[in-house]
């Protein structure tokens, strides 16, 4: 008879992380392990103590993720090696052998659960006893490149910016003074991708129910959602703490980050204790990070003149007294100068058809849904055609965009008039970083039909519109055409052109308060009187000089005035508001680079900062971010910059990743960012 054959055992396995890595789109995270994407065949090499004999020895691949895998949940997979592969299911097949080798493609099915896995096999010959060998671990991430994938996005373009990019700008100001702030979303360093998994880890679904968590992590509308609820700390241990209150004394200023990866570093270092601090800006933009690390194409999109409507009634209320002052409310609904939030795109499977897409997702602690504060998705389809009743938080997202805005003037405590109701000046400008460019694209369209076209507001089908709240008191209205009322920034005055049909003496208070994203505080006023007469048009001026100490510290983060002024024609007894912010113009910082950038090659930078206020800039600190230029940050301090005077700076960098890479540099002083 012939001797007994020995017993087939693994000796070691090759995971050929760098060949996989690469045909997975996720060498930028590295080669020395195992990221694949689902609805993909990796390759692994086995090396046995001996030739591997397909008609007697018998190999079970087991796949498993989370803390209790089981077959019945999608946590834990078991197949044969088998020759050909069927269907969208796990599989180990198309193996060939070589000497005392095996290569086997393993397949993920699209609808996987992601996350970190183990791959083990049990070997056993003839119905004999089974071994089990650990052959390794892998990261198993969701896959746009695959038709079969929800987050399936079928162009390498728009792949290329919001999947692959790491680096992009978002707009901040207001809507007639849009800034880009570069950010660093540096989704592919070192350790982002184990944090992406630590910080689900941390959510209170989880913590509630880790086995039915980890089932649900294969549908992209649960993961995040999640996520969204998790950027935030309202909650749970989530990444950020919201700050609006411009006391940063405990920790850093949401204008002091200009990228993720220290965020998201910090908040591991500290065992899930959220960072401090963050607004919208931030939350968007570690949620993008955190997002096209796991492989679901996002991009951050701003919203300027952006309503937070609390009761769903589709109207936002704001007040002012006769001196033009902005009075606060006890109500929680408000306008933001510009809110930020994101968009995913994946399939709606839970929707009907044609809704498909980019969703809103926004990270920003808003308002609870289904208990906890998160917001999506909401498919920009949905909130275009006013489908509020489609899941989740469309209705919110709709009047964000949407809201109409009336302004009351109060006397003796109680609404005697309106002043405006304004239809058309909230949600203006939608904006996000354009394709292959450095540029803005205007995504207002996107969202809402042009103001005055037919859609949703006309059509009466999807939504409800409920009156102004009030008290009961008498208000004035009419439709009589009113004087105008302006502005002119440059020499900051207040202009009255008074059409003299029924008008005569006309009383104006005006006044000049900083701007942020909650109540001004006044900082001057001015009152005085006209008197005009006759019936041609005419028009009076009043100058309003500031000095820059009258308001220097009073100036909120965004670096915003807001002139308002109040007339009030006596024959008639109207009155009409002119409201108009004005952006100041920040420090001039330039940056240049050599023209040729060489990996491990000394790149010089030269960075120049002119002080154009008529006071010094004091405790000037620099930090420099760029993923691929530099590990981490440099800082640096820089010390006392006095007026008018231009500050040059030179330093080398040492590119540590080829393609294109963008250089941040953030320069803070006690007066300006």
């Amino acid at each position: 008879s012939p001797p007994p054959v020995a017993a087939l055992e693994l000796s070691s396995a090759d995971l050929q992380s760098p060949r996989n890595n690469k045909e997975h789109h996720t060498q930028e995270m590295g080669l020395k392990r195992l990221i694949v994407r689902r609805g993909q065949v990796f390759t692994i090499i086995l090396n046995f103590s001996r030739s591997f004999q397909p008609r007697t020895d018998s190999l079970t691949f087991v796949a498993e993720t989370g803390p209790e895998p089981t077959d019945i949940l999608g946590t834990r997979a078991t197949f044969l090696l088998t020759q050909a592969q069927h269907g969208n299911v796990w599989s180990a097949s198309d193996f060939t052998i070589h000497l005392n080798s095996l290569q086997v493609s393993v397949f993920t099915p699209a609808n996987a659960v992601i996350g970190p896995y183990t791959l083990k096999i049990q070997v056993s010959r003839s119905q004999g006893p089974s071994m089990t060998y650990l052959v390794g671990t892998f990261i198993l991430l969701f896959n746009p490149w695959n038709a079969e994938d929800d987050v399936y996005l079928p162009s390498e373009v728009l792949l290329r910016e919001y999947l692959l990019m790491d680096y992009g700008f978002v707009y901040k100001g207001h809507e007639r003074f849009v800034t880009a702030w570069p950010w660093n979303y540096g989704q592919f360093e070192d350790d982002i991708i184990d944090i992406c998994f630590e910080i689900l880890n941390k959510s209170l679904y989880f913590l509630e129910n880790p086995s039915k968590d980890y089932s649900q992590r294969n549908d992209v509308v649960y993961v995040c959602r999640v996520m969204s609820a998790m950027i935030n700390s309202n909650d749970d241990s989530g990444v950020l703490q919201g700050n609006w209150g411009e006391d940063y004394s405990k920790g850093v200023s949401p204008l002091d980050w200009n990228g993720s990866v220290a965020i998201l570093r910090q908040w591991s270092a500290q065992g899930g204790q959220p960072v401090q601090y963050g607004q919208c800006w931030v939350f968007a933009a570690v949620m993008c990070t955190v997002m096209r690390c796991l492989g679901v194409p996002t991009r951050v999109i701003s919203n300027f003149r952006s309503a937070h409507n609390m009761d769903g009634n589709l109207t936002v209320d704001t007040y002012y007294d006769r001196s033009a002052e902005m009075l606060p409310t006890q109500r929680r609904d408000k306008i933001w100068n510009f809110h930020v939030w994101n968009e995913c795109w994946m399939i709606r499977k839970d929707l009907p058809p044609g809704h498909n897409g980019w969703q809103v997702l926004d990270p920003t602690p808003q308002q609870t849904s289904s208990g906890l504060f998160c917001c999506g998705p909401a498919s920009v389809k949905a909130v275009k055609e006013g489908e509020v009743h489609l899941p989740y938080d469309t209705s919110f997202v709709y009047a964000e965009v949407n809201a109409d805005e009336v302004i009351w003037l109060l006397g003796d405590g109680q609404t005697q008039e309106i002043l405006a109701h304004n239809i058309s000046s909230i949600g203006k400008e939608i904006s996000t970083k354009m394709i292959g460019s450095d540029q803005r694209q205007n995504i207002t369209s996107s969202y809402k039909y042009p103001e005055g076209a037919w859609g949703p507001r006309d059509s009466g089908g999807h939504f409800l519109c409920a009156a102004s709240q009030r008290d009961g008191s008498q208000v004035k209205t009419t439709t009589q055409s009113p004087p105008v009322l302006t502005v002119n920034p440059q020499v900051t005055s207040l202009s009255m052109a008074v059409d003299m049909a029924g008008c005569g003496k006309v009383d104006i208070q005006g006044r000049k308060e900083p701007l942020g994203l909650w109540t001004p505080k006044p900082i001057c006023q001015l009152c005085t009187r006209a008197v005009t007469s006759g019936q041609s048009v005419q028009e009076s001026q009043w100058p309003l000089l500031l000095p820059y100490h009258n308001y220097r510290n009073r100036l909120t983060d965004e670096k915003l005035l807001r002139v308002s002024g109040i007339a009030e024609v006596e024959e008639t007894g109207r009155s009409m508001l002119v409201v108009k912010d004005i952006s100041l113009e920040p420090p001039h910082l330039s940056i240049e680079v050599s023209e040729r950038a060489e990996v491990g090659k000394a790149l010089r930078v030269h960075i120049s900062l002119t002080n154009n206020q008529m006071e010094p800039l004091s405790n000037c600190t620099m930090v420099l971010e760029g993923s691929g230029l530099i590990d981490g940050q440099i800082s640096k301090s820089l010390g006392t910059l006095v007026a008018g005077r231009t500050l040059e700076i030179q330093l080398d960098l040492y590119p540590i990743k080829a393609g294109p890479r963008q250089l941040q540099v953030l320069i803070s002083s006690n007066e300006v960012k």
